[in-house]
C-alpha cells in the first residue's frame, strides 16, 4: 500500500476529540458484532459468493486496517501481528483467493479484534487523535464493512430476521424539475471526506428532470412483464452479453417484495435497460448531488434506502490528489467502473453523506441497488 505524497489542506484540526474517537471506534465495533452474532462458526467461514470474501476474513481485515492505521502509522507502534499484514491486505489478498487460503478461525478473529482494540484505546488516550482524520477513517471502514457483510449474508441467505429493512415509498410515479445552472459538487472544507470528494468545485448543470421516487418493484414487474429482458433494444450491447451469457431473465427479488418499496439488488445494465424502455436516462452523478442538495430535496422520496446507480464512470475530480493512500480510489477510475449515490438500507448515517461516493463494475447484483430515472428537458 503505496502512501500518497499530499494531504488535505482544507482539514482543521480535530476532526474528533479523544472521546468522540474511542465513542465512534465502540459504536462501530458494537454494530459488527450485533451483525454475526446469530451466526455459526460454519456460517462465517463459507464462501457464500466466489464475488464475496468469507465473513470471517472481513473481521480479521477490520482488525489489521485498525491496527495499520491508528497504532503502527498513526502512533509508531510496531504491528501487533506483522505475520497477518499481507493476509488481510485487500490487495496482496484479492477477493477471488480468500475462499482457498489459511485464515484465523473465528475464536482467533474475535481475539485479533478485542487485542487490536485495547491497544489503540490505550494509545488513543495517552497520545490523543491528532487531527482525527485516521480515526473517522477507521470508524467509516468498520462501518462501511458491515454494509459488505451484509451483502454476502443476502447471498448467503443468512441475514438476521427483519433484513434487508425496505419501507414502502409514498406517493406516486412523479418527474421533479431541477433547474439549469451553477452546482457546488464535492465535500465542504473543514469536513472529513475521502479523496475522491474532492476538491470542492462548481460546475454547470443544465436544467433536468428527476423522478421523485426510485423505482419499485412494482415498476420493476411491469418492466420484466413487458419484455424487459427480451426486448435488445432496451439494451447496450455489453449489458445484452451480460445478460446472455448469464441467462438472466428477470430480477430475483422483485416479485416476493413490497411492490411499493423501492427495488433492490439491480446491476447498472438492468438500471440502464429500464431507463430506456422509459424514455429517460440514468442522472449523472453531478445531477443527482444537484438534486439532492437542492433546496426542494424533500420532494424526493426513498434516499437512503438504496443506492442509486448514475450514468458517470468512476474518476477523479478536477484537480484530485490521493490521499492517504492511492489503492482507496485511484486505481479504480477509470472507463470499468460506475458511480452510485445516496446509500441503503444497510448504510450507516455517518457514511452516507450527500458527497460520498460509491463505485462498482456495471455487472454486478451483489449490491443493495436501485435507480432514479432522469430525463432532459428541451
Amino acid at each position: 500500500m503505496q502512501l500518497a505524497a499530499t494531504t488535505p489542506t482544507d482539514v482543521v484540526t480535530p476532526l474528533l476529540t479523544v472521546e468522540e474517537a474511542l465513542a465512534g471506534l465502540d459504536q462501530a465495533r458494537h454494530n459488527t458484532l450485533a451483525l454475526v452474532t446469530h451466526l455459526t462458526h460454519t456460517q462465517l467461514e463459507q464462501l457464500h459468493s466466489p464475488l464475496m470474501s468469507p465473513l470471517v476474513w472481513d473481521l480479521g481485515h477490520i482488525a489489521a486496517y485498525e491496527d495499520l492505521w491508528l497504532a503502527h502509522r498513526h502512533a509508531s507502534a510496531p504491528l501487533l501481528r506483522p505475520d497477518l499484514a499481507e493476509l488481510y491486505d485487500a490487495f496482496e489478498t484479492p477477493r477471488a483467493v480468500r475462499g482457498q487460503i489459511e485464515m484465523l478461525g473465528p475464536p482467533d478473529a474475535f481475539a485479533y479484534l478485542q487485542d487490536v482494540r485495547a491497544r489503540v484505546a490505550e494509545i488513543i488516550c495517552k497520545q490523543g487523535v491528532g487531527d482525527g482524520f485516521a480515526h473517522e477513517m477507521v470508524i467509516r471502514h468498520e462501518l462501511q464493512h458491515s454494509e459488505t457483510m451484509r451483502q454476502t449474508m443476502m447471498l448467503g441467505g443468512i441475514l438476521a430476521p427483519g433484513e434487508p429493512s425496505l419501507s414502502p415509498l409514498a406517493g406516486e410515479d412523479q418527474w421533479v424539475d431541477v433547474p439549469g445552472g451553477p452546482a457546488t459538487i464535492g465535500a465542504a472544507q473543514q469536513t472529513f471526506s475521502y479523496d475522491n470528494e474532492r476538491p470542492r468545485h462548481t460546475t454547470a448543470v443544465p436544467r433536468f428532470q428527476i423522478a421523485r421516487r426510485s423505482a419499485t418493484n412494482e415498476s420493476w414487474m411491469r418492466f420484466t412483464e413487458g419484455g424487459g429482458y427480451e426486448r435488445r433494444e432496451w439494451w447496450s450491447d455489453e449489458g445484452w452479453a451480460w445478460k446472455e451469457e448469464y441467462d438472466i431473465t428477470h430480477h430475483p427479488d422483485a416479485a416476493d417484495s413490497h411492490p411499493q418499496a423501492p427495488v433492490c439488488r439491480i446491476c447498472w445494465f438492468e438500471a440502464d435497460a429500464f431507463a430506456r424502455a422509459h424514455h429517460a436516462r440514468l442522472p449523472t452523478e453531478y445531477e443527482w448531488e444537484k438534486a439532492a442538495a437542492w433546496t426542494q430535496q424533500t420532494s424526493l422520496a426513498g434516499l437512503g434506502q438504496v443506492w442509486e446507480w448514475t450514468s458517470s464512470h468512476f474518476h477523479g475530480y478536477p484537480g484530485f490528489s490521493a490521499h492517504p493512500y492511492r489503492e482507496y480510489s485511484e486505481v479504480f477510475f477509470g472507463e470499468c467502473y460506475r458511480v452510485l449515490r445516496g446509500g441503503s438500507w444497510a448504510t450507516h448515517a455517518r457514511v452516507a453523506t450527500p458527497t460520498f461516493r460509491n463505485w462498482d463494475l456495471p455487472q454486478r447484483r451483489q449490491l443493495f441497488a436501485g435507480v432514479r430515472l432522469a430525463k432532459d428537458v428541451r
